[in-house]
């Protein structure tokens, strides 16, 4: 279960970080309450992660998460660009998050 919260953490930082993006600085309320929600929820599901996951490989991973959710709905929401070096540094955070689920015997 802890993997699933941990999942579910990083999936709800890709909302939040979104719905920060559309607060334009926190001056749109509805996109400032999204982000503030969201934001706890993440957080709380990664305390709860963490109660059983290592620190080092939950924070990682959390971040990872969002990190390549954030780069994918730049790229497809908010037209950032795409490029050959991006997606590199994308790919190897991926691989990173895969190799610490994978090397973490809990």
């Amino acid at each position: 279960m802890a993997w699933l919260y941990l999942f579910l953490a990083g999936i709800f930082e890709v909302v939040w970080s979104t719905a920060m993006k559309e607060s334009h600085g926190f001056t749109r309320l509805v996109p400032s309450l999204i982000t503030a929600f969201f934001m706890l929820l993440s957080v709380v599901l990664l305390a709860i992660a963490m109660k059983t996951l290592p620190l080092g490989t939950s924070y990682t991973v959390w971040v990872g998460i969002g990190a390549i959710g954030a780069f994918i709905l730049g790229v497809t929401m908010f037209g950032e660009s795409l490029n050959p070096l991006r997606v590199i540094a994308v790919l190897l955070i991926f691989a990173g998050v895969i190799l610490l689920k994978v090397a973490t015997k809990e």
